[in-house]
């Protein structure tokens, strides 16, 4: 999966969860890695990460 479909991916869900989307990522991760889902796993890692960096970095 390339990264222009990842960045779709976290783009939806921070459509549908808002502020919460890194915590669906990380749900979505976990239930992956619980599975022995390798590829899903990698995917929702790519996802959570994409998420982290689309954050503004905090102020002091």
């Amino acid at each position: 999966m390339d990264m222009t479909q990842v960045h779709e991916i976290a783009k939806r869900l921070v459509a549908s969860h808002g502020s919460k989307a890194e915590a669906e990522a990380a749900q979505k991760l976990q239930e992956a890695e619980s599975q022995a889902d390798a590829a899903a796993a990698e995917l929702w890692r790519r996802v959570r990460g994409a998420l982290r960096d689309s954050k503004p970095p905090h102020e002091s």
